[in-house]
């Protein structure tokens, strides 16, 4: 459905509200900035930033919401023959070669990550992220392959998988720190892919294999 005056103006505060955040806490650190501070210098009520962010880590997590369905979304669209472990590896190898900004290969992306590293409010609140990933991916496993509330093969075999794009995600963000440019890191990255996927058992690659539909 297109969207609607009403809902792009909303969209469009909440965006200009984030970007101002994200750039005084980039600027000064997050436990730095007040969230009275960021809405006067968005030019809006200290009520608007909480109608729109609930809570002030949202204000620089703000898309937190597309990471936590992230890898549902990718199992949900599991080639034919694929497992979901390798869906995962399919998709993750994707971004990665083409250095893409959505896994953090992009210039600025270590000072992001400074700003995380440096707050444990942030750093708090991307574990409960991680949880809620892993989560997620485990009711779309158990959906995607009928099993039982009482069987922990789903459990386990999300936390595999979880493991995959977690430490792809966390090694980015080291080599970032580091002072890698994405390029490089993007070849290193994929290298310790393959290392990955030698790692896991075939009982994990071979799990929920989408059927010919």
């Amino acid at each position: 459905m297109a969207e609607g005056l009403r809902e792009r103006k909303k969209r469009q505060t909440r965006q200009y509200i984030s970007d101002v955040a994200t750039g005084l806490f980039l600027e000064r650190g997050f436990e730095a900035v007040t969230v009275a501070e960021v809405a006067d210098a968005a030019n809006v009520s200290v009520n608007t930033v909480y109608n729109y962010f609930p809570a002030k880590e949202d204000l620089f997590l703000d898309r937190s919401k597309g990471v936590i369905d992230r890898l549902s979304r990718w199992v949900r669209g599991r080639r034919d023959g694929e497992s979901a472990a390798r869906a995962v590896l399919r998709e993750l190898r994707e971004e990665v070669e083409t250095v893409s900004p959505r896994v953090g290969l992009m210039d600025g992306y270590a000072k992001f990550m400074r700003v995380i590293q440096d707050s444990p409010a942030l750093r708090s609140r991307m574990w409960a992220i991680g949880q809620e990933v892993l989560l997620n991916l485990e009711q779309t496993l158990r959906e995607e392959t009928g099993s039982a509330d009482d069987d922990m093969t789903p459990a386990l075999m999300a936390g595999q998988v979880n493991w995959l794009h977690g430490t792809v995600i966390a090694a980015i963000g080291q080599r970032m720190l580091a002072g890698g440019k994405p390029s490089e890191v993007s070849r290193d990255v994929l290298l310790l892919l393959d290392e990955m996927e030698e790692l896991l058992s075939e009982k994990v690659l071979n799990y929920a294999v989408r059927g010919p539909r």
